[in-house]
């Protein structure tokens, strides 16, 4: 078992997908289908083992299209936000993504992960902050369908990012943020990822801990390749011990 020390640590930073919510299949089943409609005759189908992990999983949107169509030696015009969804552009491809992904989240909801949650309370309890980051636009959204807003002193996403100008994982800018907003050196704080760019960016950031989160029982190694400190295959394995002391006044 891992362990959060808040004797050390006074905030926790949390991914999104695949972290709090179990939306990252959500976002790899949309992958899928608009991936899949645009290789048919092209190349072998989006793989969401393999391509997704790799090349899109914890990116920017557009990001995850640049670098999966890279790996397939595939190059498309850029096209500009305008572009029809599924357009032959990087732009058309990435927001027939995010109309699948926003039809399957606004009518089916979202699940959260239950040891999360008991996470969050627990943290909470004991005087730790919290945050919650996304690369995705729609991490407020996802967060609120779960039910658990209420549970994060600080949300940083896509949207912050556009309006900040600041670049995606693997860079820590987004994590960088939500400590500066949590008012904690980035020394003091925990990231939780699952993506191998998330936990390369917490690495880069200086955070006090790493933890990588491995539920499909098959990124462990990678993940403690990128940097990550802890690796458990689900938060019920993560204990927390001590108590953030109280600021003076």
């Amino acid at each position: 078992m891992g362990a959060l020390d808040l004797r050390r640590l006074r905030a926790v930073i949390f991914d999104t997908d695949g972290v709090v919510t179990d939306t990252a299949r959500v976002h790899a089943a949309a992958w899928k289908t608009v991936f899949d409609g645009f290789l048919r005759g092209r190349s072998a189908p989006f793989d969401v083992r393999d391509d997704y992990l790799r090349h899109v999983d914890g990116r920017p949107r557009l990001d995850g299209v640049r670098g999966f169509l890279a790996s397939r030696d595939i190059t498309l015009p850029e096209g500009g936000p305008g572009d029809e969804p599924g357009a032959p552009t990087v732009h058309g491809l990435g927001r027939a993504k995010d109309a699948l992904f926003v039809r399957q989240v606004t009518r089916d909801g979202v699940a959260a992960f239950p040891s999360t949650v008991a996470l969050l309370h627990e943290l909470r309890r004991r005087g730790c902050r919290t945050a919650v980051v996304s690369a995705s636009r729609h991490c407020r959204l996802v967060v609120s369908s779960a039910g658990l807003i209420h549970l994060f002193d600080v949300l940083v996403d896509g949207a912050d990012a556009a309006r900040l100008g600041l670049p995606g994982k693997p860079d820590p800018a987004l994590f960088l943020e939500a400590a500066r907003l949590l008012e904690v050196a980035p020394a003091g704080a925990a990231v939780v990822e699952d993506a191998l760019p998330g936990v390369q960016a917490a690495r880069s950031g200086g955070f006090g801990l790493v933890v990588g989160v491995d539920r499909s029982g098959s990124q462990a190694e990678r993940l403690r390749r990128a940097g990550a400190d802890v690796v458990v295959p689900d938060l019920a394995d993560l204990d927390v011990t001590g108590r953030v002391p109280m600021r003076p006044r």
